[in-house]
This record gives C-alpha cells, structure tokens and sequence, in this order.
C-alpha cells in the first residue's frame, strides 16, 4: 500500500502461508502479509495511533478519493496545503519521501524528481487495494493488553531489536524475552520475524533483505517444522 520503514513488501512471499481462516498481526505497521492473503479474516494490532487511524480511514475510502489526493512537488511541505482531514495529510507524508516510520512534510528529490511517478503509483496501488480490507478489524493498542485469545495464524513482526529504534514505539519499549515468552504461548500458528544474530528465539534463516539503511539476513521462528 503505502511506504513503511520495514515493510516486508519484497519478502513476504518467503514466509509460510496461512493454515488458519484468521490471520492475526500483533505489530501490523503496513500489514503486508494480511495484505497477500486479505480474503482471511483479518485482525490488525498497531500501538501507533497515526497508522491505525491511516488503515480505519482508508477503510471508508473510495477510489476517486485517494486518486484525486494532491501529489507534492520537489521541495513542497505538506504544512502549506489544506487536506481534508488529518489522515490524508499522513498518507501524503508516507509516500513523499523513501519508507519512513513516520509521515514526513517535506517531499523528497528522490520521490519527485528522480523517481517522479512514485506518488502516483503508491495512490493507483492503494485504491486498488481498498476493497481488499474493508472487512478487516482494526485494532488501536499494544499487543500484550489487545490481542485477542483465539486460535489463529498470528504473523508477529516486531520492531527488531537492530533498527528497530526508528519507530514511534521502538525497540526499547520491548521486552524482547516476554516477547518470546508470549509467542510461545500463542494458539494456532505462530510466525515470528527477526534479523540475524538475535536469539530470543531459536530463530532460523529465511532469506536475505535489503533495508532503508542496511543489508541483513532475515530470519524466522515458528511454533511448526519449516
């Protein structure tokens, strides 16, 4: 849909399918894997109020009105315009600049000028993609206090404990061992997302990625045999 530092866009298609009709995602961000598989149903847990507002308004959104969103120029800042409301304005700051963690005001030379078809393209992407998650349930909270107890595929996609420092809520607000703790304990099928070289879970490669700032292995935890 939109650019999000983090994003699993270009991998998630390494990542087990779902065996369960309910695809759960505690840490949801863009939510990609819900996205390749949207038809289950769908419950997303973010604690960033500006992404979970972002999914809810877009929910209600139609085609005309995300296509006809202004497309900012090099250099245009988001403050100099008037937007209907405060979640059009964010959208316009994800796709403006490279995959932030947060709505940028500024618009990028690599997004106008370099790439200048980047803006219009995130749009097309979006509103093909609306009636793709009308039905699913959004979720604005933390994943120890909100998730639901229920059987299901949970797709668990944390801040990493490398880079994750970058988010809103980052790496420093987890408790990496409760975490794996909590996984655990999970029902259902249980797929957890890491990078290399961290071990609180017995984590396993899954394949290479390239990130905004780094090159890194991905690797991957799961409660069944890969």
């Amino acid at each position: 849909m939109w650019g999000y530092y983090g994003s699993k866009s270009k991998i998630v298609k390494h990542y087990p399918a779902p065996k369960y009709d309910t695809i759960v995602e505690p840490f949801a961000g863009t939510a990609q894997y819900a996205l390749r598989y949207w038809d289950r149903k769908v419950i997303l847990i973010e604690k960033y109020d500006v992404i979970c507002n972002l999914w809810k308004w877009l929910q209600g959104c139609s085609k005309k009105d995300i296509l006809s969103i202004r497309q900012l120029k090099c250099g245009e800042n988001t403050d100099d315009f008037k937007w209907d409301c405060q979640e059009q304005k964010d959208l316009v700051g994800f796709i403006i600049t490279g995959a932030p963690s947060m709505p940028k005001k500024t618009a990028s030379k690599w997004k106008t000028i370099i790439r200048p078809n980047t803006q219009q393209f995130r749009l097309e992407s979006i509103a093909n993609n609306l009636d793709k998650i009308r039905h699913w349930e959004i979720i604005c909270g933390d994943y120890q206090k909100n998730s639901p107890s229920i059987e299901a595929t949970w797709f668990v996609d944390p801040p990493y404990v490398i880079g994750g420092k970058y988010y809103k809520f980052g790496c420093k607000d987890i408790d990496y061992k409760h975490l794996g703790d909590w996984c655990k304990q999970l029902k259902g099928q249980v797929i957890v997302c890491e990078a290399e070289g961290q071990s609180w879970l017995p984590f396993k490669p899954l394949v290479s990625s390239r990130g905004n700032r780094y090159q890194h292995k991905e690797v991957i935890w799961t409660n069944e045999n890969l």
